[in-house]
């Protein structure tokens, strides 16, 4: 008897120690665990730091001074080609935050049905009920409607200094092959090209209408982002070297400029990376993405103006105006979603962005 509780004894004893042993080793497995996180985080900061860029000088740059010279149009002539039946928003968001900025003149290409609606959002904007979807086209009549969309464009393509394909646009088929065109007839004339949402659906699927194309830039989002990368680089996303993927990514697709959308907006031209940081809000609404495309295509007409006026003597590191561009609209619009959720909270909504966006290039780039 005495033996089996001396035996029970040392057996407790002996798992007391196991246990007693066994929590510093479960804790020093977590601290390596947490730290090497937090190296990889404090690594990943350091790096982000290290290609931010002071987006308020560029702004200041490349914002053109109000002239009482200079006519209509000659502060940004955009055109959004997007809008259909269930989408009558995005282009909308897209256009008017064009002149928020302080584009002159903003277009918006659209399909008949939607048309009525974006018009009566506003009066400020220009809009073109040309666009057709399949379902109101008969098979044997695709061919010559589609020469007749395209026609229709063609007739404004070169007022135009930059477009925004996408917000709105919907995926049917008869559609999409009209803006496939549309998007090369704008290259052949060395339109910039801004494509966001369904655009970057089209595109993904259709690298040609891109590939080698200095003057165009993609705005994808994290799961957009993710196609692209799967597509062209045949890897997931890679966050521990997010800026030497998207720089790879840039290249691989000829030269295009990518605005990969995050925590911390990244951009590259296959050339460099840069990083826009701004705190923006922590409310994530959609339609921000439809301001974003609105205001690169205007930042991006301007600092192409900027550095051909400055004939190479900018004061600017960055050279590239569809880089500068990028730059300029991910600062304002953060900086215009701060500002607004800082009034609404919660309940702010895109509308109360695009609202900001004045009163944000103000703050930067006074007008007077």
């Amino acid at each position: 008897m005495r033996d089996g509780m001396n035996y029970r004894i040392l057996l407790d004893s002996a798992k007391s120690c196991i246990l007693a042993s066994s929590v510093p080793r479960r804790q020093q497995f977590l601290i390596r665990c947490v730290g090497g996180s937090i190296d990889h985080r404090h690594r990943d900061m350091q790096a982000l730091r290290s290609l931010e860029v002071d987006s308020q000088t560029v702004i200041r740059a490349i914002t053109p001074a109000l002239d009482p010279t200079r006519h209509k149009g000659q502060a940004g002539n955009i055109a959004v080609i997007g809008g259909c039946r269930e989408y009558t928003g995005a282009p909308y968001f897209a256009a008017i935050s064009a002149l928020k900025i302080g584009a002159d003149l903003s277009h918006v290409f659209c399909t008949k049905d939607a048309a009525p609606v974006i018009k009566s959002y506003s009066p400020e904007l220009i809009v073109h009920p040309v666009l057709e979807e399949s379902y109101n086209v008969g098979e044997e009549h695709k061919s010559s409607i589609a020469s007749k969309v395209l026609a229709e464009v063609d007739k404004w393509l070169e007022r135009f200094d930059c477009l925004v394909v996408g917000p709105g646009l919907g995926r049917d088929p008869f559609l999409l092959d009209c803006v496939s065109e549309i998007m090369r007839h704008a290259r052949r004339s060395n339109i910039p090209i801004v494509i966001d949402g369904d655009g970057l659906f089209l595109v993904t699927n259709n690298l040609e209408l891109v590939s080698g194309y200095a003057l165009a830039v993609l705005t994808p989002n994290v799961n957009e982002y993710k196609r692209l990368v799967q597509k062209v680089l045949s890897s997931e996303v890679n966050d521990i070297d997010a800026p030497q993927q998207l720089l790879s990514l840039a290249k691989q697709i000829g030269g295009v400029t990518i605005l990969s959308k995050g925590n911390s907006d990244l951009i590259s031209d296959g050339d460099t990376v840069k990083s826009v940081s701004v705190y923006g809000s922590p409310r994530r609404r959609g339609g921000q993405g439809d301001i974003l495309s609105g205001s690169v295509a205007v930042f991006l007409s301007w600092a192409r103006q900027h550095i051909l006026a400055a004939d190479s003597n900018s004061n600017l590191s960055c050279k590239n105006p569809i880089v500068l561009g990028c730059i300029a609209g991910s600062a304002i619009l953060r900086k215009a979603a701060s500002l607004a959720f800082s009034n609404k909270k919660r309940s702010t909504v895109t509308g109360d962005i695009i609202e900001c966006l004045g009163r944000s290039l103000e703050d930067i780039s006074p007008a007077c």
